[in-house]
């Protein structure tokens, strides 16, 4: 199968309100050619609202979208040239897996010779040439989602949208899906705008991570530059599981992730409260002493035992250290007066764990 025509997404100052609620606040992004791009968030933070707005299937209170220097804001979305897979897969029961695929070919008036090539190339590529004959009622979810996927291939459209397609399969399906759509995403240079609220999904997949919260973009980048330098407390607690631990320290907020946290018996002195044994490594949550007795969780490798209420004492290096303002949240820059883990107990007024 040849590669796919790809293209440029702008979204400009993009926004939708509901009466007095701001679902989309003046947004502003774009994706490349061939980028798989993510837009993650919590439930209700306007991420599916936005994909809604590219898709045409809302229409904005104000901004713009275009496509390849084209704008579509206006365009119903059939004239938008996109292809779309939805959460629920949209299949339709009294159709053959191949009469799904090739369903929207055919209301195009694709030439049949076009059409079923086309189709020969997509089913091997999904793994689906010995199911053509089935109804998606004898279809597992992992293959009925893949019929979804082929329908949006075939299309051979610049840009395909997909709106949480992972989330209705068990998690062993939703871990060998998120390779495969990889894989597939790669091999033919697809542009991809996925929405989950799986960060586990957006770090595994995605060249560019959006991440919304409240109708705004909080941060976009890399899924490494997302970790490794959050913009803000939230985007912390976000990214990262478990997520990122939050101290409040001489009048700033101080954050180490569980991974950069080890037991040392020169360390801050602490308690066990539990453990969490995940197979490769050990999620051990501690109590904080002199810190109003609050919890911080650290990763170790492979299996330990710990017997609740014993000593832990715990550190971690001055270069793991992450800086958010008290006021705001936002992320600053290290102060010169903040030293490492070796803080005394007095200049630490409280530790927060998330």
């Amino acid at each position: 199968m040849t590669e796919l025509a790809t293209a440029k997404l702008s979204v400009k100052a993009l926004r939708r309100s509901y009466d007095n609620t701001h679902a989309v606040s003046d947004i502003d992004f774009q994706i490349n050619q061939g980028e798989f791009v993510v837009l993650l968030g919590p439930s209700g933070c306007g991420k599916s609202t936005t994909l809604k707005m590219v898709a045409g299937l809302e229409t904005p209170c104000s901004g713009s979208v275009e496509l390849d220097g084209r704008d579509i804001t206006h365009l119903p979305p059939g004239k938008r040239q996109l292809a779309m897979v939805f959460q629920s897969y949209a299949l339709f029961p009294h159709l053959s897996v191949a009469e799904n695929i090739l369903f929207g070919l055919k209301a195009r008036r694709t030439p049949a010779d076009i059409q079923q090539s086309r189709l020969a190339d997509v089913v091997a590529l999904v793994n689906l040439s010995d199911h053509l004959h089935k109804k998606p009622s004898q279809l597992s979810g992992g293959q009925c989602q893949r019929v979804a996927l082929a329908r949006a291939i075939v299309a051979e459209a610049p840009l395909c949208l997909m709106d949480e397609p992972l989330s209705n399969l068990d998690a062993k399906l939703r871990n060998d899906m998120r390779a495969e759509l990889r894989a597939i995403q790669r091999r033919l240079g697809m542009t991809l705008l996925y929405v989950t609220h799986d960060q586990v999904e957006a770090m595994s997949m995605a060249d560019q991570i959006i991440l919304m919260n409240q109708g705004e973009i909080v941060q976009s980048g890399s899924p490494q530059a997302l970790y490794n330098n959050p913009a803000s407390t939230f985007v912390a607690q976000f990214i990262g599981s478990p997520p990122m631990n939050l101290m409040n320290a001489d009048n700033l907020i101080l954050g180490v992730r569980p991974e950069h946290i080890h037991r040392d018996i020169n360390g801050y002195p602490a308690s066990v409260v539990t453990c969490d044994y995940h197979g490769a490594d050990t999620i051990i949550e501690v109590e904080l002493h002199d810190f109003d007795q609050q919890r911080i969780k650290l990763r170790h490798p492979g299996h330990l035992t710990l017997v609740p209420g014993s000593a832990f004492p715990v550190s971690w290096e001055k270069q793991y250290e992450h800086y958010f303002s008290c006021s705001d949240g936002q992320r600053i820059n290290a102060p010169q007066t903040h030293s490492t883990h070796q803080t005394t107990t007095s200049e630490m007024t409280h530790v927060q764990a998330l």
